[in-house]
């Protein structure tokens, strides 16, 4: 695979596929660099040196405007000179105001069940790492970002068992190439209801609502109560209503699939379990920072289910460390985690995210050693696959390159991205606009903070 990534580099003529998964560059980048300035749970000091954690310091500035990229909308302190006012009619047709929100990847499709995923994580970074945001002075970026996504979540949920999951149509959207700012198609609205459910978009809508609602508990009361109130309403909708979206809206699975929607209700529930503060069952709960290592104020029988978590969490973590005795050999030769082509980098991203969070909770917990068949591991040794992987994406590859766009001096040129592929001044209507994806010139405008899932041969 690296020699195939090292000869990608002498052409220009490749076109380089985004991810939505950057929520995890996010995480990666909020927990990995710069928690390791402070790491301060650990009984030893980090072994990554604090000139090296400084020389990536700002990756989360660079990774929190890809928010402000992908926002659509009347924008409000607008930090991208090339993006405008975008998606102000979405929702008129059903008299609602969808003009929020943010785009997926380099299309002009609103789906709410990634950009639901996305607000969660985003309101899980906050929660676990918001005082190093703080400090890099990213905190009031990344809890804007995240109103900007609740928002929208708010009005595609008019009524408690109605929530709109998707604008524009991904067909149409697929056969144009045009800046957000000058769409002019019809862009159809989709439902999810008692008809038609969709348990696991509105339960994923839940945790969204339910994680976000501790982020604004403090800082706008009001809104954190009528996030809670919608979270609480679409977890009953989607407990009650246990259909698939994808088998509801057959076409949603050639775009947006689903294979279920189980692990999304215990997602959900987890979420509201912790945004009530513990209110709601804990038979749902999933992952907790101190019960999921055991609680002593819950039931036996409570701490057992636990302990299955625990143990399934576990022989994941065994299998991302390397050389431990069941590590996977999904990997690449420079030791990044590899699970497909497409989009190959949200797996090494996502494992990261997990592998720093799940050495933090062993710390939190008082949890000293992890087991891996008869080998132990520290917390320190979890952090340093997590930071591995989140320096590879940054520029340590074979390639010199950061997979990361506006990182660095040498990124990709070329994203599959129609805002960044298409001058300002462009007059472009639906298909004329074609040109400027297969043009061999690098894009005019950056995509900063976009994380690059692959490249391919235009």
């Amino acid at each position: 695979m690296e020699a195939g990534v090292a000869e990608q580099k002498k052409s220009k003529g490749w076109c380089w596929y985004l991810i939505v998964f950057v929520i995890g560059a996010l995480v990666v980048a909020a927990a990995t660099l710069t928690v390791s300035k402070n790491f301060r749970h650990s009984a030893k000091p980090t072994s990554i040196p604090g000139a090296i954690v400084e020389k990536y310091a700002d990756t989360l500035e660079i990774i929190l405007q890809f928010f402000d990229v992908q926002k659509s909308g009347k924008l409000v302190n607008n930090r991208i000179a090339w993006r405008g006012d975008s998606g102000l009619r979405d929702g008129n047709e059903e008299n609602l105001n969808l003009s929020k929100g943010m785009y997926d990847a380099g299309d002009l499709i609103k789906f709410g069940f990634p950009m639901a995923f996305m607000a969660t994580v985003l309101s899980w970074a906050i929660l676990e790492y918001g005082d190093h945001i703080n400090a890099e002075k990213q905190l009031e970026h990344a809890q804007d970002s995240l109103k900007w996504i609740t928002d929208y979540l708010i009005n595609a949920h008019p009524a408690a068992n109605v929530l709109y999951v998707q604008v524009g149509d991904p067909q149409v959207d697929h056969n144009c190439w045009e800046r957000p700012e000058a769409m002019t198609e019809k862009r159809p609205l989709v439902q999810v209801n008692m008809s038609f459910p969709g348990a696991e978009v509105a339960a994923e809508t839940a945790a969204a609502m339910a994680s976000a609602s501790m982020i604004f508990k403090i800082i706008d009361f009001t809104n954190s109560s009528m996030l809670l109130m919608h979270a609480q309403q679409l977890f009953i909708l989607a407990n009650t209503y246990r259909g698939s979206y994808s088998v509801s809206i057959p076409q949603l699975q050639k775009y947006c699939n689903s294979t279920g929607y189980g692990d999304e209700l215990l997602w959900a529930a987890t979420w509201l379990y912790h945004a009530t503060e513990k209110q709601f069952s804990l038979k749902y709960v999933l992952l907790s920072r101190i019960n999921f290592f055991g609680a002593k104020d819950e039931s036996t029988s409570e701490n057992l289910d636990l302990q299955l978590y625990r143990e399934s969490s576990e022989a994941i973590m065994c299998a991302l460390v390397p050389y431990s005795p069941t590590a996977t050999s999904s990997r690449t030769e420079s030791g990044l985690i590899w699970v497909s082509e497409w989009n190959s980098l949200q797996h090494p991203v996502a494992s990261a995210f997990l592998t720093v969070l799940y050495s933090d909770y062993m710390l939190t917990s008082q949890t000293e050693t992890l087991y891996c068949n008869g080998k132990s591991y520290k917390p320190e040794d979890l952090h340093k696959f997590a930071i591995s992987q989140a320096y590879y994406v940054l520029g340590n590859n074979p390639m010199k390159m950061s997979y990361l766009i506006g990182y660095g001096s040498s990124y990709p040129q070329y994203a599959h991205h129609r805002g960044s592929s298409i001058p300002v001044d462009a007059k472009t209507g639906c298909r004329d606009g074609f040109k400027w994806l297969n043009s061999s010139r690098p894009n005019p405008n950056v995509a900063v903070g976009a994380l690059v899932g692959r490249a391919l041969p235009q």
